[in-house]
């Protein structure tokens, strides 16, 4: 049981995925949790206090200034008590309360006193989780150090179909054992080198213009950050981003594929694992203007030659680390990832669909399905720096595996 002696608070705010909230509280207690469920007002329209108390086995909490509590004064209490407080479903108007620091009933006040860690798992109409003011939220809240766990897409109770559904149980329980792993893993990976491309490449036209595309670099640099918290010693061979550097982390700026390759391949040879996460362009203009091109003609036409494969070179080392890529796919993502796993022969490739909207690129958050040999692993949506702790620590676990 991964969870045993692990004080778990789970709040349950007022949307229809409450009625989950039940089977969230099995599934924490079969791994051995602790659990204290606190419900807010409009939650108890979903499901009952009662219900919960059977599964979790203990009083539920609902009251700010409950006479029976210690003392009168439960959020303190549950503050202190808690390991990890986890907000399954969290309603848009809770994400705003935490947001503002409002501490208008228990589960607010037990956020603004604790000193534990805090995870939401969203769920709301996927208009409202578009929303401006949703997503300005959702900024501040990752920033001040909160998970952000989802939310899914699909189809929603209103008919609507998109992002804004809650996680299942299971994914959630998943999430909270990635969690405390990720405090067992600090200094997992002391002594090993870690090596990472990351952003996009720009490959010149003429003195002014270039071919590029819509790379950020936060997945890379969330994974770099991941990795050195870890006890990795990492370097990271970046295009042109604008995220700052991780503490701890050398970085090597670069423009073009080529400049790319030439330190990948040359510092891949002394590290333990090289992860190819930037997204280098294929193809490089054959013939670099030296002046600016001017616009003359209704068409233009360039010659392109093909970028060597970064990935591809390093996996072909004879004493090559273990070597990870990325497939940023817009249809038919695991028949092609598992193409270029076995093409390029790498330890293993993280694969993500680019066309869903709110993750991938030039996005806060991602969702990853990591395949390797005769097996895989999905990593559900949640923000980069999350999943970025869940692919560090999937890397360690195979390559523990493979030793």
């Amino acid at each position: 049981m991964f969870l045993q002696h692990k004080n778990i608070v789970l709040g349950v705010t007022g949307g229809i995925a409450a009625y989950k909230s039940a089977d969230l509280v099995r599934r924490l207690k079969d791994q051995g949790a602790n659990i204290r469920v606190v419900m807010t007002t409009s939650a108890q329209a979903f499901i009952t206090p009662l219900t919960l108390q059977a599964v979790s086995g203990n009083p539920v909490s609902d009251s700010l200034l409950d006479p029976q509590a210690e003392a009168a004064m439960g959020h303190i209490e549950l503050a202190k008590w808690a390991d990890l407080i986890v907000i399954a479903p969290a309603t848009a108007n809770t994400i705003a309360k935490l947001t503002a620091g409002m501490a208008d009933d228990l589960l607010s006040t037990i956020c603004l006193a604790t000193s534990a860690p805090i995870a939401i798992a969203p769920a709301m109409n996927q208009q409202m989780w578009h929303a401006q003011a949703t997503q300005d939220n959702m900024q501040v809240l990752s920033k001040r150090g909160v998970a952000v766990w989802g939310p899914g897409a699909g189809e929603q109770a209103c008919g609507d179909i998109g992002l804004g559904r809650m996680l299942e149980p299971m994914q959630i329980m998943e999430h909270c054992l990635h969690y405390f792993n990720s405090i067992n893993a600090a200094d997992t990976l002391q002594g090993q080198q870690w090596l990472i491309t990351a952003g996009p490449t720009r490959e010149a036209i003429d003195p002014v213009r270039y071919i590029s595309n819509h790379s950020s670099g936060k997945m890379g640099y969330a994974i770099a950050q991941a990795a050195q918290k870890a006890g990795a010693d990492v370097t990271i061979i970046s295009g042109p981003v604008n995220v700052a550097t991780p503490k701890n982390c050398q970085r090597i700026d670069v423009q073009s594929a080529l400049e790319m390759h030439q330190h990948a391949l040359k510092l891949a040879k002394d590290v333990d694992v090289f992860i190819a996460c930037a997204a280098v362009a294929d193809y490089r203009v054959a013939a670099i203007s030296e002046q600016k091109i001017k616009k003359s003609n209704d068409s233009m036409s360039l010659e392109l030659i093909k970028n060597p494969d970064i990935v591809a070179d390093v996996a072909a080392l004879t004493a090559k680390p273990f070597t990870v890529g990325f497939a940023a796919e817009t249809q038919d993502v695991e028949h092609y990832a598992k193409g270029k796993l076995q093409r390029k022969n790498l330890d293993m490739i993280a694969a993500n669909n680019v066309a869903t909207a709110g993750q991938g690129f030039n996005s806060d958050d991602n969702a990853l399905t990591v395949f390797w040999l005769n097996g895989s692993k999905v990593l559900p949506l949640t923000n980069k720096t999350e999943l970025a702790k869940q692919l560090v620590a999937t890397i360690n676990d195979r390559m523990q595996d493979d030793t």
